[in-house]
Formats: structure tokens, sequence, C-alpha cells
């Protein structure tokens, strides 16, 4: 299994989540959302990313602003859907309405959670409204993942978890 070589457990009790971002093509938002949870979450969680449709490449913009961040991701490469079916996660977060409506159930009792993000390729400006586009999506995703970091995951139910997960979208 692909995970199996990332989870580590912490102290005695405790072991990382494991997240499952997903996105039509696996180039900008999920490939944000995971380079940031695993920055800045990486005692509690361990993320992953994916696409039902996976792009050639990450997309530039994305890079950039994430390297602005202190995170590099230049690379990461886009991963199908497909190579994760086998693989058991805590969380599933689909960031846009194509892959939620895609999305395969994978298996195990996973908490499938929707946060629907612009898709930022469809932006049309020049490349400084561009860039600055990338960056609201990058924050907005920053902004949730830090919520999502905060919640005391490890003593919620499963549905207090999944509704405060459901919450996170509208703050």
């Amino acid at each position: 299994m692909i995970m199996n070589n990332y989870i580590k457990k912490l102290g005695s009790d405790i072991v990382q989540k494991k997240v499952l971002f997903l996105c039509t093509q696996n180039s900008a938002r999920s490939q944000m959302a995971e380079a940031i949870l695993n920055d800045k979450g990486k005692d509690k969680f361990i993320a992953f990313s994916a696409g039902s449709q996976p792009a050639d490449d990450i997309n530039i913009y994305a890079k950039i602003v994430m390297k602005e961040m202190g995170i590099d991701i230049s690379n990461y490469k886009p991963k199908s859907i497909e190579q994760f079916l086998n693989e058991e996660f805590d969380f599933v977060i689909t960031l846009c309405d194509k892959a939620k409506n895609e999305c395969p159930i994978l298996p195990k009792d996973a908490i499938y959670v929707h946060w629907g993000i612009t898709d930022p390729r469809d932006f049309k400006g020049n490349e400084e409204e561009t860039v600055t586009h990338f960056k609201k999506i990058r924050n907005e995703l920053n902004t949730r993942i830090n919520l999502l970091i905060d919640l005391p995951v490890d003593k919620l139910d499963k549905a207090t978890l999944r509704k405060r997960l459901d919450e996170i979208i509208s703050k």
C-alpha cells in the first residue's frame, strides 16, 4: 500500500489521520491543500491528493504561490484517484463539484466532506491578476486547513466531526 510507508506513530497513542484531497485534474487546489496540510499539520495529519482526470503537470501559478508561502511543490506530480482505491482514509475532502460527483467511494468509513472552491484555472486575467487570484485560492485553503488542524479530531465522534468539517466552509 502506498501510504503505509508514510504513516508513523506519534508518541504512544496518537496516529496521524489520513486525508485525501480530490479535484478533477489534481494540478492546483488539491495539490496546494495536500502541501499545506503536510506542512502545517504534520503532527496530526498526513495528506495526499488525487484527481479523477489528472493533468500532465502541476499548474505553474500553484507552484509560484506555494513557493511564496515557503512550500515547494515543484516536484509534485498529479495523481489518479485510481491509485488510492484500496487505501483507507480518515477524511476525503473534495474541492470541486465535478470531483464530488465523480468521486468513487473509497474503502472503510472515511468522513466525506465537500469544500467547493473555485477552479483557479478558469480565471481570465493577465499574469499579475492570475497570481493574485491563485493567492486568494491558496489563502482560502490555508484558512480551512488551519481550522481542520485546530479540531480535536481524536475527541469528537464521527457525526460531530463531520458537522464541524462541514461548518468550515462557512468560515
